[in-house]
C-alpha cells in the first residue's frame, strides 16, 4: 500500500524559554539570532522553517502562545515599516519578499495553556487531520554532512519504511538524562533501527538494563536528535494521556506517547547523517552561534 507523502509540518515553539532568562523576558527564544552560513543574520524559527521546506514541506504550522501569534505574524507575514524597507539594500528587500512568500505556507495555531510539549503538539491535531508530518523542535537548529538536508534524509526513510520514523543520534551515557533514548534491532546496520522502546530522560542504571543497542559503544546510547515523521496516530495516544491527566514532571510529554506509537503502529528510528544545535541553553545557543555558520 503506496504510503501518503509528507506534506505539513509542526513547529511547537510556545514554551516560556526559562532557561534563557531574562532575555526571554522581551524576545522569544525561537526568534534569537543565529548566523547562517551565507553570513546572514536570521531568527531561529526561520532556519527551521527553512529546513522543513528543504525537504519539500508545503505547509507549515507554527504553535505559540496566544499573545505571540502577533509577533511570529510579523515576522513572517507582514512587510517591514515603509522607513525601513527603503532604507534595506536591494538584496535585503528582495529578502523581505522571499520572507512574506514564506509566511503563504505558514499557520499560526495557539496552545492556550502551556503544559507541555506533548500537548503542544495535540494542538495542531485539526490542523494536521488525517495525513502523516514533519515534527521540529522549535529551539533546535540543523546541519546535514550531505548533500541533504537533515529533514530530507528523515522522509525519505519515512518514504522506505512506510512507518512513524524518529530521528537519532549517539550520545555519551553522562547525558542521556537529558534526552529520548531508544532502544531496538538493527535493519540496516549504524543507519536504520526498528525500534522496540523508547525512554524520556533515562538514568544511567536503566539504559544499560533496558536501552542497550548492538553495535554501539558501551557508554554510548540512541539517543533523539530532534526531528520525527509521525502518523496521525500519535494524536490518539496523546489524546488519552491527556484525558487520564498522565504527566511527567507536571507536563504533558511526547516520548511516552511514542513508546505507545510504537507498540501500536511500529516505528523506524535512523541515525542522522549531520548535526544537531540546540540554541535552547545559554552555552548551546552560544556553541551553535560559533559553529553553525562554520560546519
Amino acid at each position: 500500500m503506496p504510503q501518503d507523502k509528507v506534506r505539513k509540518a509542526v513547529i511547537p515553539a510556545a514554551g516560556f524559554g526559562t532557561r534563557l532568562f531574562p532575555a526571554t523576558k522581551v524576545v522569544k527564544k525561537e526568534l534569537f539570532p543565529i548566523i547562517d552560513r551565507d553570513g546572514r543574520a536570521k531568527p531561529v524559527i526561520l532556519a527551521i522553517v527553512e529546513e522543513a521546506i528543504s525537504a519539500g514541506i508545503t505547509e507549515i504550522a507554527i504553535v505559540v502562545q496566544p499573545d505571540d501569534v502577533e509577533i511570529f505574524a510579523d515576522l513572517f507575514k507582514n512587510p517591514p515599516h515603509p522607513e525601513l524597507l527603503q532604507k534595506l539594500s536591494p538584496e535585503n528587500q528582495k529578502y523581505s519578499q522571499y520572507l512574506q512568500d514564506i509566511g503563504e505556507k505558514i499557520t499560526i495555531l495557539t496552545q492556550n495553556q502551556q503544559e507541555g510539549y506533548g500537548h503542544a503538539v495535540f494542538c495542531a491535531k485539526d490542523w494536521v487531520q488525517d495525513e502523516p508530518f514533519l515534527l521540529m523542535l522549535g529551539d533546535h537548529v540543523y546541519a546535514s554532512d550531505t548533500d541533504k538536508s537533515c529533514a530530507s534524509q528523515l522522509l525519505n526513510i519515512y518514504a522506505q519504511v512506510n512507518q512513524s520514523v524518529v530521528s537519532l543520534t549517539t550520545m555519551p551515557a553522562a547525558i542521556i538524562h537529558k534526552a529520548g533514548c531508544v532502544t531496538g534491532v538493527w535493519q540496516q546496520t549504524n543507519s536504520i533501527l526498528q525500534v522496540t522502546q523508547l525512554a524520556e530522560k533515562p538514568t544511567i542504571d536503566y539504559a544499560r538494563q533496558h536501552l542497550r543497542v548492538a553495535g554501539v559503544a558501551e557508554d554510548e546510547f540512541l539517543c533523539i536528535f530532534g526531528l520525527y515523521v509521525l502518523t496521525p496516530k500519535i494524536f490518539d495516544c496523546l489524546a488519552e494521556e491527556i484525558a487520564k491527566n498522565l504527566r511527567y514532571r507536571g507536563e504533558f510529554q511526547l516520548t511516552t506517547c511514542l513508546d505507545s506509537l510504537c507498540q501500536v503502529e511500529g516505528m523506524a528510528g535512523y541515525v542522522m547523517q549531520g548535526n544537531c544545535f540546540d540554541t535552547g541553553l545559554p552555552d548551546a545557543y552560544r556553541q551553535t552561534m560559533i559553529d553553525f555558520r562554520t560546519i
